[in-house]
């Protein structure tokens, strides 16, 4: 079970983390829709924690958001993540002794969110690094492993990844062909893995890989692994011009006879599709606060737009019409905010529903998507040129229905346990 903020808001001086934010002056305004914190049922640390995050994202993400999507680069990465690192904001689910904030999964979520919030692409990162990367080196790392990678990974120095789909492996995990073979007290991987996240930049990537070919089912051949960047035979490959989520780098990885020590197997050999497994559900969860983050952005959005917008002699959002679209967008978001909040509380409480952890990704995710094009519609012809970030939102949205399994999947995933409650 995680820790709670009252347990650990001495042990990891809040006081001073709090104390890094940008501002402690207030900075939401009209132009930020307010979060009531209460009725989510926050306490005054986790509010805190919120307002820590949105200050230091507003002040330092925010204002490159636009030019990060338009180059789709962010010259400023490795320096934002290492103020990232200095806030207390990597690794919130590692205990205080690996560097961490020892804090819940509800926590990392209220993070992520803000992120989200403030540029989607970044954020994306940030959930790849934080939890797909430290999350399962943490959670299946030797005490060596953990020891030796979790502190300049929570730093900031470092950046992390994980790399499990392939070209021609997607939604089909098992089918993997990237291959690990033994040699003395060494692993040698050939082979290619795409789409992956953090990628072209990665210090340490936890890399999946078959290390038996032969076994009865495929899942049952497949280890972890954690590799380094500069390890030989190591490269990166195509790099990702994606429709979205644009400065968080994406890329191919090539291994051609990458040689990696023996003792960076994590976990036993053979069971890594059980560590592959067991990461999935605290991924989607820390994952669904992205779109919760950029419904609030469009809420933010919009809400500002429609009220200071005049047509007719009146803004606009006292027409009925608009009156109900922003009552929709509102309600989703809170709908949205609310299950994920409550997943992520019973996760804490050591409650991990698959079916739930599916269930709040795929909710948010579509979701967002739609209060994405409501805000779009709010704001008209301004909505669809790119000097507002509508579009952006848009774009950044549907890759929640499509990464950390497809809405498909994920409703396979639900289906599939209800019917298993009736057998």
């Amino acid at each position: 079970m995680a820790a709670s903020m009252t347990s650990w808001s001495g042990l990891l001086r809040l006081g001073k983390l709090l104390a890094r934010s940008p501002s402690r002056l207030p900075i939401r305004t009209c132009s930020y829709y307010p979060i009531s914190d209460v009725m989510y049922g926050l306490t005054s640390e986790q509010q805190e924690l919120r307002e820590a995050a949105f200050n230091f994202a507003q002040k330092e993400l925010a204002p490159h958001a636009q030019a990060i999507d338009k180059n789709n680069h962010f010259p400023e990465f490795r320096d934002f993540w290492k103020k990232l690192g200095d806030m207390g904001f990597m690794g919130i689910t590692v205990p205080v002794e690996y560097g961490g904030l020892g804090a819940g999964y509800l926590e990392h979520c209220l993070v992520e969110e803000e992120l989200s919030r403030a540029a989607g692409g970044i954020a994306l990162s940030y959930g790849a690094h934080s939890n797909l990367c430290i999350n399962q080196i943490y959670r299946n790392g030797s005490e060596e492993q953990k020891r030796k990678y979790l502190p300049k990974l929570i730093s900031g120095e470092h950046v992390g990844a994980l790399a499990m789909s392939e070209a021609g492996s997607g939604s089909d995990v098992a089918s993997m062909k990237l291959s690990a073979r033994k040699d003395g007290d060494h692993y040698i991987l050939n082979g290619t893995k795409f789409w992956i996240t953090n990628g072209p930049i990665a210090d340490v990537l936890f890399v999946y890989a078959r290390t038996n070919p032969s076994a009865a089912k495929p899942q049952h051949g497949i280890s972890a692994f954690i590799i380094e960047k500069n390890t030989p035979g190591f490269s990166i490959g195509q790099q990702l011009d994606k429709l979205g989520m644009r400065g968080s780098p994406t890329s191919e990885l090539v291994f051609e006879d990458c040689r990696i020590p023996a003792k960076n197997l994590v976990g036993e050999l053979n069971k890594g599709m059980y560590v592959l497994m067991s990461g999935l559900d605290y991924e989607r969860l820390v994952l669904a606060a992205g779109p919760v983050g950029i419904m609030q952005a469009s809420c933010d959005i919009a809400f500002e737009y429609v009220h200071t917008r005049k047509q007719f002699g009146k803004p606009i959002g006292s027409f009925q019409l608009l009156q109900g679209k922003i009552a929709d967008m509102y309600t989703t978001l809170n709908a949205c905010r609310s299950y994920l909040y409550s997943t992520a509380r019973a996760v804490d409480q050591g409650h991990v529903l698959s079916k739930d952890c599916a269930g709040v990704i795929l909710f948010c995710a579509e979701k967002a998507t739609q209060v994405a094009l409501d805000a779009i519609q709010c704001l008209g012809g301004n909505g669809y040129i790119n000097d507002y970030p509508t579009g952006r939102l848009l774009r950044d949205a549907k890759l929640y229905e499509i990464g950390a399994g497809t809405s498909e999947i994920r409703r396979l995933i639900i289906g599939r346990t209800i019917n298993e409650e009736y057998k």
